[in-house]
């Protein structure tokens, strides 16, 4: 698992494993290599941003299609 030195808390932590997992996966589709060491400080900040970037329009995604069955 990833170190996070961020100061963000998540709401369910139980979620880190799936989150962590999602960032990988988004990672091998736009190609872009995710340091096994765990340092970011190496990485391009444009690549950081993409991945954060589709990491949320999924979510998004998820909530929206979450709340469209809950709603129909």
């Amino acid at each position: 698992m990833s170190q996070n030195r961020s100061s963000n808390q998540l709401v369910v932590p139980q979620a880190t494993a799936a989150l962590d997992q999602m960032k990988y996966e988004v990672a091998q589709e736009l190609g872009i290599a995710i340091p096994q060491d765990g340092y970011y400080g190496n990485m391009a900040t444009r690549d950081a941003g993409s991945i954060g970037g589709y990491i949320t329009r999924r979510l998004v995604q998820i909530a929206e299609q979450s709340l469209a069955g809950q709603y129909k």
